[in-house]
């Protein structure tokens, strides 16, 4: 690991003071892994039932776990069946404050690569509308596909600067901002980032930081609620911007945070009801965390009825209707959504995603995509292949190879699972099944 620059070391020690010797102790210590339970498709119970791996519970969230390394969850059929999601430990803990009700509209302004907004997805259930940013449309990519994996099909990803955002004025009922910081709080995980540290340091993040949350602040509804996070340890990129929001709002108002073993309070007594997480005092490596209020009546955002031409209807095999309730479908250059019915200003915005993306339209024929595939379950389509986790053609699926399925009294367009979890599609034909499984989604 490189070595840790000067001005780091004398910030940590003054906030440390004797505990700042454990605190460099715990460079030299095993880094814990963490996944987090995907409960839009799996409860936590039924997901320990079957669960593959040695796991320990996270204290601070209800559906994260501690897992072994060398279990390499990664590669195992129920991650790419979107089971879970694997996140730092400390990472958990934003999302799990922000206190999500079914209906709302949620806005996670700085996403990528998707971890939280997956979280925030499985607080709605599938109801209201989530809106997943990143200044970044490389990583908005990324996030797009964690999205589409997890099996969310009510947000929009989007690929915009948010301190630069006009339009969505008192919009969103809940806002998530996970800054871009200096990330302090990751150099025992990724050493490299202490020469971006070196180039840059805390100063280079404020203005930023700043600028995202005064312009947050503008979108949240009165009596809306919004999380400011970061992985840095800095009072100037924590404290400080807290202290900035609170000063351009009388009506902001920070909120306490449940507490777990290890937590430690803001260092003001201003953000005191902030919280953060150090790596030798839990197992993680490290957060800052404020939960805001700003108060006030909040009006709900209803969804309007449904716009759809009944015509399009007639484009999606009837094994599909069972999705299109209270949605909008929408066809775009031979491509086929379903977006949530919710007026709110998107137009001109660089929109990478608008709803659930069904598929393509080719020849007056419908090709279903994997986005379609992974947001359903098995009582929504009746042509199955289900295979049993110890099936060999479940791995062989997963790398895109055509199968023998002549066991399987089969035909046509079938949806693939393993133990009754959709991976994706495939076309059957004299008990061959042609793989649809997505290259980018392989099997490595």
């Amino acid at each position: 690991m490189e070595k840790l620059p000067e001005d780091y070391l004398r910030l940590m020690k003054e906030l440390l003071n004797d505990e700042f010797d454990a605190y460099l102790n715990s460079f030299s210590k095993e880094r814990s892994y963490g996944l987090r339970v995907n409960t839009s498709k799996i409860s936590v119970d039924d997901f320990l039932k079957i669960a593959p791996f040695e796991l320990e519970p996270i204290p601070w969230t209800e559906d994260g776990f501690y897992y072994r390394e060398e279990d390499r969850p990664a590669k195992h059929p129920y991650y790419f069946a979107g089971l879970y999601y694997l996140q730092e430990p400390s990472a958990m803990l934003p999302a799990q404050v922000l206190p999500i009700e079914e209906g709302d509209i949620v806005l996670d302004a700085c996403a990528a690569p998707g971890g939280k907004s997956s979280k925030l997805a499985n607080k709605l259930q599938g109801t209201g509308l989530l809106v997943s940013n990143d200044i970044s449309a490389s990583r908005a990519q990324v996030l797009l596909k964690t999205l589409e994996n997890e099996g969310v099909s009510n947000a929009y990803v989007m690929a915009e600067d948010i301190s630069k955002l006009n339009g969505f004025e008192e919009s969103f009922d809940k806002i998530l901002i996970d800054a871009p910081c200096s990330g302090q709080g990751m150099f025992r995980k990724e050493s490299e980032l202490i020469s971006s540290y070196i180039e840059r340091g805390s100063d280079h993040y404020v203005p930023i930081q700043k600028q995202i949350i005064a312009s947050a602040l503008r979108m949240l509804k009165p009596g809306g609620m919004m999380v400011y996070s970061t992985c840095t340890f800095d009072p100037k990129e924590d404290e400080e911007v807290i202290e900035y929001a609170l000063s351009l709002d009388e009506d902001l108002k920070l909120i306490p945070i449940k507490g777990c073993e290890g937590f430690m309070p803001g260092i003001s007594e201003t953000t005191k009801e902030c919280v953060r997480l150090y790596p030798h005092r839990i197992k993680g490596e490290g957060h800052f965390v404020a939960l805001l209020k700003k108060e006030g009546e909040r009006k709900k955002t209803l969804p309007r009825p449904s716009i759809t031409d009944k015509n399009l209807k007639g484009l999606i095999p009837k094994g599909f209707h069972s999705i299109l309730k209270d949605k909008d479908l929408i066809l775009r250059k031979d491509k086929l959504y379903l977006e949530p019915s919710y007026d709110i200003p998107l137009q001109g915005k660089r929109i990478l995603r608008s709803g659930l993306y069904l598929g393509e339209i080719r020849h007056d024929r419908f090709k279903p995509s994997q986005a379609l595939a992974m947001s359903l379950k098995e009582t929504d389509y009746d042509n199955l292949l289900n295979l049993d986790l110890q099936d060999e053609r479940v791995i062989r699926y997963l790398k895109c190879e055509t199968l023998d399925v002549k066991d399987k009294d089969l035909k046509g367009l079938v949806l693939v699972l393993v133990d009754h979890f959709p991976l994706g599609f495939g076309n059957i034909s004299s008990g061959i099944l042609k793989n649809l499984y997505p290259a980018n989604y392989r099997y490595q």
